[in-house]
């Protein structure tokens, strides 16, 4: 073999490596701009559901919210920085909290919550019944008595407690740090 085959064999094989690894990373990038994005949990709110240092896996896309639903929320937050609660409400529906028993109530029945750190007995500066406006969620986090969500006005935009749903930036699907405990629920 000449030494100028030898060259076009070693450019030819850089050139082929190049673009497979091109090309891996723009898939990367589509499915994970489009489709699933990495989200880390800050804080105690989600316990014990979520961990502080949990990495999440987000589908990126939610058409219909629904109750029960984690999400990550990106609306303007005195965190400034994106968030993760639960939906615990929806447009329409009216929220209603006994502090006294710790119950959430969403259309006159008491939510079955397992998932729950401790009873719901810290108020925030709402007052209750509410009934979520049109394009809203009510969201709490599982650790009720350490989470600021929506029994608090700062929550919302505009002195408003509710989460805009153009600011849901993906629903958790799964859990991919620690190892061993994939499912959300």
């Amino acid at each position: 073999m000449s030494l100028l085959n030898i060259k076009s064999k070693i450019v030819q094989f850089v050139y082929d490596t190049a673009s497979i690894i091109y090309a891996a990373v723009i898939i990367i990038m589509l499915v994970f701009t489009f489709f699933f994005r990495v989200a880390g949990v800050i804080g105690p709110s989600m316990i014990p559901t979520l961990h502080d240092g949990d990495k999440l896996i987000v589908s990126a896309y939610v058409k219909n919210p629904e109750q029960g639903n984690i999400i990550i929320i990106t609306q303007p937050n005195p965190f400034h920085e994106p968030i993760v609660k639960r939906i615990i409400a929806l447009p329409g529906q009216t929220v209603d909290i006994d502090f006294l028993k710790g119950l959430v109530y969403v259309d006159g029945k008491m939510l079955n919550e397992p998932y729950l750190n401790n009873p719901t007995t810290k108020k925030g500066d709402v007052d209750f019944p509410l009934t979520v406006p049109e394009g809203k969620v009510f969201v709490m986090g599982d650790n009720r008595n350490n989470s600021t969500d929506s029994r608090w006005k700062q929550m919302g935009l505009n002195d408003d407690n509710f989460v805009d749903e153009d600011y849901i930036l993906g629903k958790v699907i799964g859990r991919v740090y620690p190892k061993g405990n994939w499912w959300v629920r």
